[in-house]
């Protein structure tokens, strides 16, 4: 009985964590959103987050000085997720850290952290799977599925995601420098 009502309490924090997350995804600017976050548990240092993301388990994330994020992003933070600093995400990026393990008989799941190191550039609509390192400076192409780690300052692509080449290293940048959008 115990586990049960446990259960049923667990769903209806869940749902109202989902919602109110939501809300917070369209609220007109990042210095409210950061803010509102950060009571979820989200620890988030001087970065920019788009409008209409999607995130689970705010307080298993970090997110690092100088990172943008991109509109649309779902950050799936149950196993946790590391975002270095100074990484760009454009729109619609995906990390999972859980994923239903088909061999299971029961359905169950699977899953590990993703770590993104400093200078990391993923474009749109990529797909990170759970267990992933990206090393520092590496680039992720528009629709590339990532289920391996990615060396430093390499750049990936297909789906699988396999190295299509090298990024330049001396990466010094600093995103907010560079410009973004302060309401949206």
């Amino acid at each position: 009985m115990y586990n049960n009502v446990k259960k049923i309490i667990r769903q209806y924090y869940n749902s109202f964590s989902w919602i109110s997350l939501s809300i917070i995804s369209h609220l007109p600017t990042h210095t409210l959103r950061n803010i509102l976050l950060h009571l979820f548990g989200l620890h988030i240092k001087n970065a920019i987050l788009y409008s209409n993301f999607h995130i689970r388990e705010p307080s298993n994330i970090l997110i690092g000085t100088g990172t943008i994020i991109g509109h649309g992003v779902t950050l799936d933070g149950r196993m946790g997720i590391k975002i270095g600093e100074n990484v760009n995400f454009s729109s619609e990026v995906m990390i999972w850290t859980l994923q239903h393990d088909y061999n299971d008989p029961a359905f169950g799941v699977k899953g590990g952290s993703v770590i993104i190191e400093d200078y990391v550039w993923i474009s749109a609509r990529p797909i990170i799977l759970p267990n992933v390192t990206i090393g520092k400076g590496a680039v992720i192409a528009a629709g590339a599925v990532v289920t391996k780690d990615v060396e430093p300052y390499s750049i990936v692509g297909g789906i699988p995601a396999k190295k299509i080449g090298t990024r330049a290293k001396h990466l010094n940048y600093i995103l907010k420098n560079i410009g973004y959008l302060p309401i949206i």
